[in-house]
């Protein structure tokens, strides 16, 4: 999974996301909007550094760094520091107030957003058989599926705390990939917060046959690891979650994005029908904004994406995970 999506012929080394499958930051910029004005309010919180960072992790063309940028009010836009990481090269035209990383950088003060990165962290997938929890091993070229050895001993205990195998055919994706790489984060905040987006599960309603799927050109395929598709899997937020405390995060937050998106303001609410007489052309943006807000807020869609938010003050002693 891992060549086959950042080696060198890797499937995001090549491809632009927004060619095989669309996001929130995609699907309409009221979503940008809203990460703006959780900005302002994290950026408020932090008594308004100068700068104040924003950080968009997996950033892939760079649009929700562009439009949080665009979207930041007057004050606090003269003092945003806009980074967008990501394996790929820089985009063409993006704008030149956005710095283009492979990592994100040390010491950030203010907000880091990682929407829909976690799920394309390489992981292996276990499947219980008589003999115990055994990889699953794939050919590159066909797909084709056999048993392999057992996961390492560390990868057993994440299995035996967050995701149990009990019974012969059950399959899990083992997260602790995903759990260092979200500490990693979490250890990169001088101050501030941290927010993953994802599709997600928990604890005790994980799916039993796993999840890992594959993506092109805006369709479901085999997730064949061969550098051709998109591959990823829903992510155990709640696994990522204590990673990020036991990484030096104080305050935590797991909830759906219809939830987070609702207190950013994001309502779906139709436009009263006397604008449609009294402005019509103002009638049909603000129905369309409504359809738009909609969609992101849908709880059987994006709206039941899990938002994990995490926070890191100065009062944190505790040793960091870097």
């Amino acid at each position: 999974m891992r060549r086959a999506l950042y080696g060198a012929e890797g499937f995001y080394l090549r491809e632009r996301p927004d060619r095989h499958f669309r996001t929130s930051v995609h699907a309409s910029p009221v979503f940008a909007e809203a990460v703006a004005r959780l900005l302002a309010r994290v950026d408020a919180a932090l008594g308004r550094p100068d700068p104040v960072d924003f950080v968009d992790m997996g950033s892939g063309n760079g649009l929700l760094a562009a439009r949080v940028l665009a979207a930041a009010p007057p004050g606090l836009a003269e003092r945003l520091r806009v980074t967008a990481v990501d394996l790929s090269p820089r985009p063409g035209g993006l704008d030149p107030r956005v710095a283009w990383e492979r990592e994100v950088p040390y010491g950030v003060t203010g907000l880091v957003v990682a929407n829909e990165w976690l799920d394309n962290v390489p992981l292996d997938v276990a499947e219980m058989t008589p003999d115990g929890p055994r990889l699953v091993l794939v050919d590159t070229s066909t797909g084709e599926e056999r048993p392999g050895p057992a996961p390492r001993p560390e990868d057993l205990a994440w299995l035996e705390r967050w995701w149990p195998l009990r019974s012969p055919g059950e399959r899990a994706e083992i997260g602790r990939p995903r759990d260092e790489a979200w500490a990693s984060v979490i250890g990169r905040l001088a101050r501030g917060t941290a927010v993953a987006v994802d599709y997600a599960h928990l604890a005790g309603r994980r799916p039993p046959l796993g999840t890992v799927t594959g993506y092109r050109d805006g369709s479901v395929v085999p997730p064949v690891p061969d550098g051709s598709c998109d591959i990823t899997a829903h992510v155990a937020l709640d696994a990522c979650a204590a990673a990020g405390e036991r990484a030096g995060a104080r305050a935590s937050t797991l909830i759906t994005q219809r939830e987070a998106l609702l207190d950013l303001g994001v309502t779906g609410a139709r436009p009263p029908l006397t604008l449609a007489s009294a402005d019509p052309a103002g009638y049909v943006r603000a129905l369309s904004r409504a359809g738009q807000e909609a969609e992101l807020i849908d709880p059987a869609g994006l709206g039941g994406f899990g938002w994990l938010s995490q926070t890191v003050t100065l009062s944190d002693s505790s040793p960091r995970m870097m």
